[in-house]
C-alpha cells in the first residue's frame, strides 16, 4: 500500500511530464524534423509543406527533395462515429482479390463506419457485390461505379502502366462520384494498413484552404531522371509524389475546375512525352508542378514504397510505427527488398486472415443492420441452444461468405445445348480436380469449402499445376467456411448459380464422367429436344470400384466388362441400393435409347436439367438426403426421369468425411437428420397440397439416409 502523500507526488510528475511533452511539441518538433530533413530522411514524422523559391524551383536548396518547412502533425481524431469514405479503383479477378486484402487490413484496425466507393469493371463488379452482400460486415456501405462509363474520359491518354486504362481511372473521381461527397481517401489496391484509417482521415484538418490533395513523397528516384540513360520522367515537384494513397479534398477540386486543369496539363506534356509511364501519378505530378499550392505532403509512414529501387528505408528505420505499406511494383511480394520478409509477412497476416472475424460491430456507434441482417438475427434469437439439433439448425442459418470466380475464368461461348458441370468440394478432395478435368474437357461450376489461408494453398496448387492452370472454362467459387457442419446444399447452390450453360450437369466431386460424355450430353439434348416444352431430367446411371488403381472404361462394352468381373458396381450396391435401384441397370444393359423410369423413395441419381431448376433444399447439412430432397422436388415439378443408355459415371473410392462418420456413429446426428426430413415434408405438402401425398412414403421406409 502507497503513503497517502505519495499520489501527490505523482500527480506532479505526472504535470512535469506534460508540460515537457508539450514543450517538445512546440518547440523540440521543428528541430527533430529539421535533423531529420538535414540527413535527407524524407518527411516521417512531419508533413513537409512545400517552400517555393521565388524562381519557382522547389529544389533549388535542397536538390532531389520538395523544399519544406516541418510541421508537426497531431491532428485531432475524427468524430467518434464519423463515416469515413474510401474509393478504390478494381478491375477483373486479381485484383478483387487483393481488395480483399486490403479490405480486411482496413476492417482490423478501423473504429468508424465506412462507405467503400469502387470503381469496378463488370468482373470485378459480380465478385465484390456478393462478398460484400453475405460477408455482413456491420457499420459498412458499398456503392459501385460502372469503370465503362468512365473509360472514354481517360482513353485517349497513351499509357505504357501495366495498370492500361484502370490506373488513370482516379484522375476522374471528382466528377464520378456523388456530388455532395467533399472528402474522400483514394487508394490503390496493393496497400495493406497497419494502422487505423481515421488516422489518415484526420490529415484533412492539416489542409489549408487552398490544398486540395494529400500525398505522400515517392520514394524512389524516379522523378529526378538519373535512373538510366534518356531516362525521360514527367515534370514533378523535387522527388515527386507518389498516388497509391491519395487525400482528396473533392468540393475544392470541383471548385478550381479539377478536370480541365489535369486535362490541359496531359494535353501539353503528351506533346513531348510519348505516354505516362506511372498512369495516373505522371499526370497527378505534372498538376502540382504547374500548381503546388494544391498538395499537402503527408507523413511518409502512410505510403510505405516498396519498390525495386525504393529509399522506403530512410523513412522506416525511424519510424515508430508503420501506418499503410505499399507493394507499388509489379513483382509485387517478390520485390527485391532486404527487408521484404517483414512487410511478406505482415502481409500475409491479413491474406489469410479469417474474415469471419471482421463481423464484429462498432461499441457505441448505432448502425441498422440491413433487412436481411435483421431478419437472421431475429431466426438466430429464436433458437434454444438446449436443442439437441441446435447445430444443425444454427448451420441452416449461417451466410456464408462467397467470393465467386475466385480465378480467372472465361465465360463459355453462348450454345444452345451446352452443359456445365457442377459440384462442391473441401481441401481433401483437392486433388481429385486434375483427373476430373481430364474426363470433362466443358464448363465447370466449382464450389470450393475452404477457411481464408486453405483459399491460398488452393491457388498455389492451381498455379502449380500445369493441367489446372491451363483451364480457362472452370469457374471455382469459394465459400468459406464456417460452422461445425458441412453445408453441402448450400455449396451446390452456390455452383449452380454460377452455371453459364443452358444446362447443368449436377455431379459430385468424386465421380469421374466417361471421355466422351460432354459430347453425348449436348447431342442427346439436341436430339430429345428438351426446352420450355419439355421439363426432363436426364438421368446419368452411376458405378463404383472399391479399387485405387483402376484402368477408367472407354466405352459402355467395357465398362459392362469391369462390371460382369467384378471390378465394378453399381454405385452404392453394398450400403444403399435403394438410392439408386430405379435406374433399373439391368434393362440399362440392353437399352439402345433413352428410356423414361419412375421416382421412388429414396432416389437420388445424377441427373442433366436445365439451368433454371430447382434449388437444393439448404436445410440438410452434413451427410444425409441432401440429393434426395432435390429428386423429390424435381419430381414434384413434373420432371421426366429419362436414363440415357450411354451415359456413365464412376465413382472413386477415398476416405470417409467427417460427417458420414458422424452419421454412422452418433443416434442424435440420425435423429436430427429425420426431423429436418419431417419438416421437409411439411413443407413440400403445404406449398404442393394433395400432390405431395405420395412423398410421405419416404418417411415410412426402413433403413438409412443418403
Amino acid at each position: 500500500m502507497l503513503p497517502r502523500g505519495r499520489p501527490r507526488v505523482l500527480g506532479a510528475a505526472a504535470l512535469l511530464l506534460l508540460l515537457i511533452l508539450i514543450g517538445f511539441f512546440l518547440f523540440g518538433g521543428d528541430l527533430a524534423c529539421e535533423r531529420r530533413e538535414q540527413r535527407g530522411r524524407g518527411s516521417f514524422p512531419c508533413a513537409l509543406t512545400p517552400r517555393v523559391p521565388p524562381d519557382g524551383d522547389p529544389s533549388v536548396d535542397h536538390p532531389g527533395h520538395n523544399r519544406s518547412d516541418c510541421v508537426p502533425l497531431l491532428p485531432p481524431p475524427p468524430p467518434k462515429c464519423e463515416l469515413l469514405h474510401v474509393a478504390i479503383v478494381c478491375a477483373g479477378h486479381n485484383t478483387s482479390r487483393e481488395v480483399i486484402t486490403l479490405v480486411k487490413s482496413i476492417l482490423f484496425y478501423r473504429k468508424n463506419p465506412l462507405h467503400l466507393h469502387l470503381v469496378t469493371d463488370e468482373v470485378a463488379r459480380n465478385i465484390l457485390e456478393m462478398l460484400f452482400h453475405t460477408w455482413m460486415v456491420p457499420a459498412v456501405r458499398f456503392s459501385f461505379y460502372d469503370a465503362d462509363e468512365l473509360k472514354p474520359q481517360v482513353s485517349w491518354i497513351p499509357n505504357k502502366h501495366y495498370s492500361g486504362l484502370y490506373g488513370l481511372m482516379k484522375l476522374v473521381l471528382p466528377g464520378a462520384l456523388p456530388p455532395d461527397l467533399a472528402r474522400v481517401i483514394v487508394l490503390d489496391t496493393d496497400v495493406t494498413f497497419a494502422s487505423d484509417i481515421a488516422e489518415l482521415w484526420a490529415l484533412f484538418a492539416h489542409f489549408s484552404d487552398e490544398q486540395v490533395i494529400g500525398l505522400v513523397e515517392n520514394q524512389s528516384d524516379w522523378y529526378l531522371g538519373n535512373l538510366w540513360r534518356n531516362h525521360r520522367p514527367w515534370p514533378a515537384l523535387g522527388r515527386g509524389f507518389n498516388t497509391g494513397v491519395i487525400l482528396l479534398r473533392l468540393d475544392r477540386l470541383r471548385q478550381v475546375g479539377w478536370e480541365q486543369m489535369w486535362k490541359l496539363t496531359a494535353t501539353q506534356e503528351l506533346l513531348t512525352l510519348p505516354a505516362t509511364s506511372l498512369a495516373d501519378q505522371d499526370i497527378f505530378n505534372a498538376v502540382i508542378k504547374g500548381h503546388p499550392g494544391l498538395v499537402q505532403p503527408l507523413p511518409c509512414v502512410w505510403n510505405v514504397q516498396l519498390s525495386d529501387h525504393t529509399l522506403a528505408e530512410r523513412c522506416y528505420s525511424e519510424a515508430a510505427d508503420l501506418k499503410v505499406i505499399h507493394w507499388n511494383s509489379p513483382k509485387k511480394l517478390r520485390v527485391k527488398n532486404k527487408h521484404v520478409e517483414f512487410f511478406r509477412n505482415f502481409y500475409l497476416t491479413f491474406l489469410e486472415y479469417d474474415g469471419n472475424l471482421l463481423r464484429r460491430g462498432l461499441f457505441g456507434c448505432p448502425s441498422p443492420p440491413s433487412p436481411e441482417a435483421e431478419q437472421l438475427q431475429r431466426a438466430l434469437a429464436q433458437l434454444s441452444e438446449e436443442d439437441a439439433c441446435f447445430e444443425f439448425r444454427q448451420q441452416q442459418l449461417t451466410v456464408h461468405r462467397v467470393h465467386i470466380t475466385f480465378l480467372p475464368h472465361e465465360p463459355p461461348p453462348p450454345r444452345p445445348h451446352d452443359v456445365t458441370l457442377v459440384a462442391q468440394l473441401s481441401m481433401d478432395r483437392l486433388q481429385m480436380l486434375e483427373a476430373l478435368c481430364r474426363h470433362w474437357p466443358g464448363p465447370m461450376s466449382l464450389a470450393l469449402y475452404l477457411t481464408d489461408a486453405e483459399a491460398q494453398q488452393f491457388l498455389h496448387f492451381v498455379e502449380a499445376s500445369a493441367v489446372l492452370s491451363a483451364r480457362q472454362n472452370v469457374a471455382y467459387h469459394v465459400v468459406y467456411r464456417e460452422g461445425p457442419l458441412y453445408p453441402i446444399n448450400q455449396l451446390r447452390n452456390v455452383a449452380l448459380a454460377q452455371a453459364l450453360t443452358p444446362y447443368v450437369f449436377l455431379s459430385d466431386i468424386d465421380f469421374l464422367p466417361s471421355y466422351s460424355l460432354y459430347d453425348y450430353l449436348r447431342a442427346s439434348i439436341e436430339q430429345l429436344e428438351l426446352g420450355s416444352e419439355r421439363k426432363a431430367a436426364l438421368v446419368v446411371p452411376a458405378f463404383e470400384t472399391l479399387h485405387y488403381h483402376f484402368s477408367f472404361p472407354s466405352s459402355k462394352a467395357e465398362l459392362l466388362a469391369l462390371l460382369d468381373n467384378g471390378s465394378l458396381y453399381t454405385f452404392r450396391y453394398h450400403e444403399w441400393p435403394r438410392g439408386y435401384a430405379p435406374t433399373d441397370y439391368a434393362r440399362w444393359r440392353e437399352a439402345q435409347a433413352p428410356y423414361r423410369v419412375q421416382w421412388a423413395a429414396d432416389y437420388e441419381p445424377y441427373v442433366v436439367v436445365p439451368r433454371d431448376c430447382p434449388r437444393y433444399d439448404p436445410r440438410f447439412v452434413g451427410f444425409g438426403w441432401n440429393k434426395v430432397a432435390h429428386i423429390v422436388e424435381l419430381d414434384a415439378q413434373e420432371y421426366e426421369l429419362l436414363v440415357l443408355p450411354e451415359a456413365f459415371t464412376i465413382h472413386l473410392p477415398h476416405t470417409p468425411s467427417l460427417d458420414i462418420s458422424r452419421f454412422r456413429s452418433s443416434p442424435t446426428y440420425r435423429d436430427c437428420l429425420q426431423a429436418l426430413k419431417e419438416e421437409f415434408h411439411q413443407d413440400l405438402s403445404r406449398h404442393y397440397g394433395a400432390a405431395a401425398l405420395k412423398y410421405l412414403t419416404a418417411l415410412q421406409q426402413p433403413g438409412g439416409s443418403a
